[in-house]
């Protein structure tokens, strides 16, 4: 069975061609620059890399584009649109009404426009791109699978902020949690790794690339997570503040005679490692700058001591919430890619964690966990 994976953003849109049954990755690409000029075309199957510059005025066109790649004679893996059995799309938001992935209807995609108040930088693009696939390829079953459905299963005392509980009510003002569909499939992984089922371990996932969050998985269930509302709060990010006290925010509007809309953006894109070190985002570049005796060497250096510290501190409190903890997983950009923050980490907390407690690093694969779902709903619908 082969299963399209489709990860629009505002401007791309990203796809994976997976064999399901063989657990295997047949093809994949991006359509980028959508509805600009110099949008191109990215694709790849079997190690081999093939580019095309080609017009593409919305995100339609990119899922032409997507779908007339795969059925190409020369670049592409099948000879016909019908050989594609099912498509699952990444939806960031899912709000409270989605607690797993689900078979997509108009009921589905309704909702999925409600919760675009809530994510609207994502759910937009990921609804052009599911009414795409909608018209392109009509009878093929989709699946949306929520980045915020693994987090349904947090408590009240967990999701709920210390605010007048009718903003909860009125709103919907409460931690949502994203990166679930991440945390969900290291958490199984590391149950292989260690040989145990998942239902038996205490497990604090960590997504670290650019976007930061951390997830105490307890009982294969998510109890905790760092990220909130928005992806904003919890650890130290590339340009995201993480934790602040919100009373800052009025602070620097009132000093610096700003509007709150810049006051969102300076936490968003302008704080975190760049804002710190006055360097860059990349951890990279910040392990190259913080050797040097210098100013921004010296900066460089403190924002990756924050970055590891804040790691952790949650460590520590999920531990502490669920009363136990099996192993730590890192995953992500960052947490694959970097043994010192590992090593550094396991060492930092060796005499606090238990000593049967794994510090294991273990690559995402989030495509493959939604085709994996998308392959579970259509399954039971035939």
């Amino acid at each position: 069975m082969l299963i399209l994976v489709i990860n629009c953003g505002s401007s791309s849109a990203k796809y994976q061609l997976f064999d399901i049954e063989k657990n295997v990755s047949v093809a994949k690409g991006l359509v980028e620059r959508i509805g600009q000029e110099g949008s191109g075309l990215k694709a790849q199957k079997n190690g081999s890399v093939f580019t095309k510059k080609i017009a593409c005025k919305d995100h339609y066109d990119a899922i032409n584009i997507i779908v007339d790649i795969l059925t190409d004679k020369t670049h592409g893996v099948i000879s016909s649109r019908s050989e594609i059995d099912g498509i699952g799309h990444r939806v960031v938001h899912g709000g409270e009404e989605f607690k797993e992935s689900t078979l997509i209807t108009h009921k589905v995609i309704r909702s999925i426009e409600k919760f675009s108040v809530l994510a609207p930088l994502h759910n937009p693009p990921s609804l052009l791109g599911i009414k795409a696939c909608v018209e392109i390829l009509k009878d093929v079953p989709e699946v949306a699978v929520f980045d915020t459905a693994f987090h349904q299963t947090m408590p009240s005392k967990a999701f709920l902020y210390g605010l007048p509980f009718k903003y909860y009510k009125k709103f919907g003002i409460r931690k949502y949690g994203f990166h679930g569909t991440s945390h969900r499939f290291v958490a199984a992984e590391a149950a292989k790794k260690l040989k145990k089922p998942l239902s038996s371990l205490k497990l604090v996932t960590c997504h670290l690339g650019n976007g930061c969050s951390m997830t105490a998985v307890d009982r294969g269930q998510s109890v905790d997570t760092t990220m909130g509302f928005t992806p904003l709060e919890g650890l130290l990010m590339g340009t995201r503040s993480g934790d602040i006290d919100p009373a800052v925010v009025l602070y620097i509007t009132e000093k610096e005679r700003v509007s709150l809309h810049r006051v969102n953006d300076i936490l968003n894109k302008e704080s975190g490692l760049l804002g710190i070190s006055g360097v860059s985002n990349d951890v990279r570049d910040l392990l190259k700058s913080a050797s040097k005796n210098t100013e921004n060497g010296k900066r460089s250096a403190i924002a990756l001591e924050i970055f590891a510290y804040r790691i952790k501190k949650y460590i520590g409190a999920y531990q502490a919430a669920m009363g136990g903890l099996d192993a730590v997983i890192f995953t992500g950009g960052i947490g694959e890619n970097n043994p010192w923050l590992v090593n550094g980490i396991a060492r930092d907390l060796k005499k606090v964690t238990p000593k049967k407690a794994k510090f294991l690093v273990i690559p995402t694969n989030e495509e493959l966990f939604i085709a994996r779902d998308t392959f579970k709903i259509i399954k039971k619908r035939s």
